[in-house]
């Protein structure tokens, strides 16, 4: 087999207006994709680099920084950069249907739907009640309604929210009424919030796309349900984590899909699994911080995914619920970023930056689909309240919302560094508690489900909630029970001496 050919940096160039950083990392990235730049290939040193571009070092260190970050490239003690051993998809193009006729085929679906509504409500159309409570048995638990207390799951530390800022924008809206903003408004969303989402997706994960392709809903769980109901027709296999956000899981088994669990690891989804299961329209994953094990999906299994969504032309969900939340390097690609086919939806959402209730998400959708997404939300709900998201565009525009990211995230590091420094070195049963280096919980290994039981219930005596790692797997799972057990401990919802004086109650708890 023949050496790689070297490292050539002809056709790179920077623009102004973006990040240098951001423009050489994207550019190498999309060189590892194209097969440009193939595995083996040892990249410039550093300050040959840079020299070479006429760019600080600086600059080249922290793009080489979120390749190896990502995987895209690994480094050898010694002997520099060198482009990762990943098997690349094949980039053969394979017959698709245009856009066109993907919404069409969705489209006319729903508009038989919806036409045909008295033979839709019969007996033998519609799954019992029971069918219903079948497909969702083994749940977690409804959120605790009232102010946070640790260790809740899925809650940023809101309380450093700027509620002045926000309110202040409220106001100017209210005191300066356009009158066209009160009569019915484009389902899809607000034209200058969609704008802003675009760029902010643009600068912060490297996802090109357009105000066309983005709806607005009322939170990620919004979106899954949009997917679940558009994509798929009773009967339908769809994966899911394993364990995973139950939550998706309800949403898609409501459309009538039969769920398969598919194993999680140290890399993500195991997709080899996925290939060996029945074919699955949908596929619903959390690469960037899994669900609720915290691993990050590697970038061998990112590709591999994708292949999987070419070659069965299935759909991907991708959630990136508290992606923002990165504590080295920068946050990762999405895999819909990383998808030539135009076969991921990316589901995103402003709850884990800003504050739960605020229940403001979006989906950016491949092209075409967008308007048939909005037109079946519309049937549910005309559109989003128009004072939220227009405070929100304005949020994203003066700079607020770019601040406060880099506050809370600030904030996450901290409350996670005082749970850490806080929790007992041993506890029966228990496994250490990890370094986390992303998102807003922990998950912490215990060696029997019985253990689990005892600790979660001893917990919620002394005023602590403690989310049993049990909860979050299928009930059919073949998984044995107590390899289902552990504890998953969300940090970010309440301060430092609040995150300690929890753990001093539970050492005393749990005798520790």
């Amino acid at each position: 087999m023949s050496a790689p050919l070297p490292f050539d940096p002809c056709g790179l160039r920077f623009s102004t207006g973006k990040g240098l950083v951001r423009q050489l990392y994207e550019q190498l990235r999309q060189r590892v994709l194209d097969g440009q730049l193939a595995s083996g290939v040892r990249l410039p040193a550093s300050r040959d680099l840079a020299r070479m571009l006429g760019i600080s070092r600086n600059t080249v260190i922290r793009a080489y920084e979120q390749l190896l970050i990502e995987g895209f490239a690994e480094a050898r003690v010694g002997d520099g950069t060198y482009v990762a051993a990943t098997h690349l998809p094949s980039s053969r193009p394979i017959a698709t249907p245009s856009s066109t006729a993907l919404s069409t085929g969705i489209d006319g679906g729903l508009s038989t739907a919806l036409s045909t509504n008295s033979a839709v409500l019969t007996s033998s159309s519609v799954p019992s009640t029971a069918a219903y409570g079948r497909a969702m048995e083994g749940g977690l638990a409804p959120p605790k309604i009232g102010p946070p207390r640790a260790f809740q799951v899925g809650i940023p530390a809101f309380d450093l929210f700027p509620f002045g800022v926000w309110g202040k924008l409220y106001s100017a809206f209210w005191r300066n009424p356009n009158l066209a903003a009160f009569s019915y408004q484009d389902p899809a969303g607000e034209p200058a919030l969609r704008d802003m989402i675009v760029a902010y997706l643009r600068s912060s994960r490297g996802l090109t796309c357009h105000a066309d392709q983005i709806v607005i809903t009322c939170g990620a769980q919004q979106g899954i349900s949009l997917c679940a109901q558009l994509l798929l027709e009773r009967g339908d296999f769809a994966a899911v984590e394993n364990p995973g956000y139950r939550a998706a899981g309800h949403a898609l088994a409501s459309a009538g899909a039969r769920l398969v669990g598919i194993d999680v690891d140290q890399e993500g989804l195991c997709c080899e699994m996925l290939n060996q299961a029945p074919p699955c329209k949908v596929a619903y994953v959390t690469p960037a911080h899994q669900y609720p094990t915290g691993v990050t999906m590697s970038l061998a299994r990112r590709l591999q995914l994708l292949e999987w969504a070419r070659q069965t032309r299935g759909w991907i969900i991708e959630d990136d619920y508290d992606g923002e939340y990165r504590y080295s390097g920068a946050p990762l690609a999405p895999l819909a970023a990383l998808d030539p086919d135009a076969q991921v939806i990316y589901v995103g959402t402003f709850g884990k930056v800003a504050f739960p209730a605020l229940r403001l998400g979006y989906l950016v959708l491949p092209p075409g689909l967008a308007p048939v997404f909005a037109r079946r939300r519309a049937v549910d709900m005309r559109h989003s309240e128009v004072a939220s998201q227009w405070v929100m565009a304005q949020f994203i525009t003066q700079g607020h919302f770019q601040r406060h990211i880099r506050r809370m995230r600030k904030a996450a590091v901290g409350r996670r560094d005082a749970l850490l420094g806080a929790w007992p070195e041993v506890i029966e049963g228990c496994g250490s508690m990890p370094v986390v280096s992303a998102g807003l919980h922990v998950k912490v290994e215990v060696s029997t489900a019985a253990r689990e039981a005892e600790l979660v219930q001893l917990a919620g005596e002394a005023a602590v909630d403690i989310q049993p790692l049990s909860s979050y797997w299928l009930p059919d799972s073949a998984v044995p029970v107590d390899k289902r057990a552990g504890l998953v401990l969300g940090f970010a919802g309440v301060n430092e001496t609040a995150i300690v004086a929890a753990v001093s109650r539970l050492k005393k708890a749990w005798h520790v």
